[in-house]
């Protein structure tokens, strides 16, 4: 209960510390006080390692909440940049006057990249969740804790492959792909009547 609590704050607390940064970027133009504020987002996972290290320390049962902390520190810390960068973009363009944020591409080579891009933020979410799982294990847990805490390093090399299939791959696998914006070739009857 004590690490579940602690993930529901990391998450509300990372939406606050966002919401607050860019206001104070670009409603009251205090641009350090926005830097130090967002500097604060990634303190909040390290605060929620410490809360999971603690309640192992004490003695609980390694169990969904440890394992689901775990995850959420692996993609708290690979996603959240590009969080605050979408973020930033639509503030500033409702706020601020900025450019409107560019629409990702349907296909072609752009999509591909960003699908890759996106993809391999999901192999250092799970190489994060992972590492932090091992040195839970290492570190802190006793015998009795070591299994429920290395079972929680599949699921996100799990994500990874499935992250994989239905993202670069099935990109790669479909039509539009291999003729992105293709101008439609006239047909012979086209080109008869021409």
């Amino acid at each position: 209960m004590f690490v579940a609590a602690f993930i529901a704050a990391s998450e509300i607390g990372l939406w606050v510390l966002l919401g607050l940064g860019l206001a104070l970027r670009y409603l009251f133009r205090r641009r350090r006080a926005s830097t130090i504020t967002l500097a604060l987002i990634p303190v909040l996972d390290a605060l929620l390692v410490g809360a999971v290290a603690v309640d192992l320390h004490r003695g609980a049962e390694a169990g969904t909440t440890h394992g689901i902390a775990g995850l959420y520190l692996g993609f708290s810390l690979a996603f959240g940049p590009a969080i605050v960068r979408w973020a930033d973009v639509r503030f500033a363009h409702r706020f601020a006057g900025g450019p409107a944020p560019v629409k990702i591409a349907k296909h072609g080579p752009e999509r591909m990249a960003y699908l890759w891009r996106e993809w391999f933020r999901v192999v250092l979410a799970a190489v994060i969740a992972s590492v932090v799982m091992l040195g839970l294990v290492l570190l802190v847990a006793d015998d009795s804790q070591d299994a429920g805490l290395i079972a929680w390093i599949r699921p996100p090399w799990t994500l990874v492959g499935l992250w994989f299939i239905f993202g670069p791959l099935w990109e790669l696998l479909t039509p539009r792909q291999r003729t992105p914006d293709a101008a439609p070739t006239p047909t012979d009857s086209e080109r008869s009547s021409s």
